[in-house]
C-alpha cells in the first residue's frame, strides 16, 4: 500500500461563516500568481489559476457543512496532484496560493501535505 499524506493530517474543526466564504469567492475571482517568472508566463499562469479556481469552488460548495481541516485538506489532495509534474517555479508560486486559501480558512499548517506535493515550499 502506498503512503497517503493524508493519514498525517491533525483534524481541528473550523471557524467558518459567510465571510469565510466571501473571501474564498474573492480569491476565486482575483488575480493569481502575478509574480510567476518567465519570459511570457501567460499559459502556465492561465493554467494554475484554473486549477486554483477549480479548487476554490470545491471550497466554497461545501466548506460551510464540512468546516473541518481533514475536509479541507482532503479537497486540496486532487489540485495538489495535478501540480506535482509542474517546474520548481510553478510548485512554489502555486503553494503560496494555496496558502492564501489556508489563510482563509485559519488553517496553520497543512501537516505535510503541501510539502509532499510541491516538494517543500
Amino acid at each position: 500500500m502506498s503512503y497517503n499524506p493524508i493519514a498525517d493530517i491533525i483534524d481541528e474543526p473550523l471557524d467558518v461563516d459567510e465571510t469565510t466564504v466571501s473571501e474564498l469567492v474573492a480569491f476565486r475571482n482575483g488575480t493569481k500568481l502575478e509574480l510567476l517568472p518567465g519570459v511570457d508566463p501567460t499559459e502556465e499562469r492561465n493554467r494554475l489559476s484554473e486549477i486554483l479556481n477549480d479548487l476554490a469552488e470545491v471550497l466554497i460548495a461545501g466548506i460551510q457543512a464540512n468546516p473541518s481541516k481533514l475536509w479541507a485538506l482532503t479537497q486540496f489532495q486532487p489540485f495538489l496532484e495535478m501540480v506535482e509534474g509542474e517546474d520548481t517555479e510553478g510548485r512554489e508560486h502555486f503553494g503560496t496560493e494555496v496558502e492564501n486559501i489556508m489563510d482563509i480558512l485559519c488553517i496553520e499548517s497543512s501537516d505535510g501535505l503541501l510539502s509532499y506535493y510541491l516538494g517543500g515550499i
